[in-house]
């Protein structure tokens, strides 16, 4: 009986001025499993289970994503198993800017892979779930851990990876539905060569802030005129919360991925932070879900 199990990161991407290209691996994994089960007359040809975090919000027939993201691969091939078993382990909430998309994205492809005995190298596999996803600034972190520069080009993806020290950060997810098709379309078409040139001086010190743990210099380079001022209006009390968390402590403030979750940057007080933007979601109307965790340096797990 093959058998394949892929644990994957939470990751955190746009970060600040690096929409679209710059993501942190965090701490809080999701697990697939898939098993090639013996076939029976009794077994059907596919079963999906999903246990934890959000469980309920996902699909357990053909559309699940995982499904889908793994049937790219058999295709590919031109094998597959006649009998399959899927199992998601979730800590990662579905839509909160944590890449939970990603994780089923590159968890299908990697199990997958696996029951077909690896035909792919783990660069070409992101260079599929980078067009799946639209943009690399999540699946490649996920897959490579640590802080992660993508940059597509005609030939592909060039992938740039930076350990981080062993920093903490406070992510706070309040309770509201955000989707990334709204979020991406708040955005202006154009930009204006003054904030061009605002965003691009600054992503650069995202990784130079983060690499050196200096979080006096991540208040500078989190600041950000591409996306953030467009989307922070779409979610209640999230510019006061930003307001918030920076006078708690911290140093850096960025929306997680599109959002709802706001991800903050601090030597120490997490859980001042995380208490301040909780209470200013409170004010209004909404309950939110925190996490204090570390940067994952490793990415992603395979066990065959």
């Amino acid at each position: 009986m093959k058998a394949a199990t892929v644990t994957i990161p939470a990751t955190s991407a746009n970060l600040g001025p690096g929409f679209d290209c710059l993501g942190l691996a965090l701490a809080l994994p999701n697990r697939i499993m898939f098993t090639a089960v013996p076939p029976t007359p009794s077994t059907p040809p596919l079963t999906i289970t999903v246990s934890g975090v959000d469980a309920h919000k996902v699909a357990t027939d053909e559309s699940n994503l995982v499904y889908q993201c793994a049937t790219l691969i058999f295709d590919r091939m031109g094998q597959r198993p006649s009998h399959l078993h899927i199992h998601q382990e979730n800590n990662i909430p579905v839509g909160s800017g944590l890449g939970s998309s990603s994780t089923a994205v590159l968890g299908g492809m990697l199990a997958a892979n696996e029951l077909v005995g690896r035909p792919f190298t783990p660069a070409q596999i992101l260079q599929f779930a980078a067009e799946k996803e639209g943009h690399p600034d999540n699946v490649a972190p996920a897959l490579y851990g640590g802080l992660v520069l993508g940059v597509a080009h005609d030939a592909g993806l060039h992938i740039e990876q930076f350990t981080v020290p062993d920093l903490r950060v406070v992510v706070v997810l309040p309770d509201f539905h955000l989707l990334t098709s709204e979020a991406r379309a708040a955005l202006p078409a154009q930009l204006s060569r003054q904030d061009a040139i605002f965003n691009a001086a600054r992503t650069p010190l995202v990784i130079r802030a983060l690499q050196t743990a200096d979080y006096d210099l991540l208040g500078i380079a989190m600041q950000d005129r591409l996306h953030q001022p467009y989307r922070i209006p779409l979610i209640p009390g999230m510019a006061q919360a930003f307001t918030a968390a920076q006078a708690a402590g911290a140093k850096g403030v960025a929306l997680s991925g599109a959002g709802p979750s706001l991800i903050a940057f601090a030597p120490d007080g997490h859980e001042r932070i995380a208490a301040a933007v909780t209470a200013v979601f409170a004010q209004h109307g909404l309950t939110s879900r925190m996490w204090i965790l570390a940067v994952d340096n490793q990415g992603v797990r395979l066990r065959g």
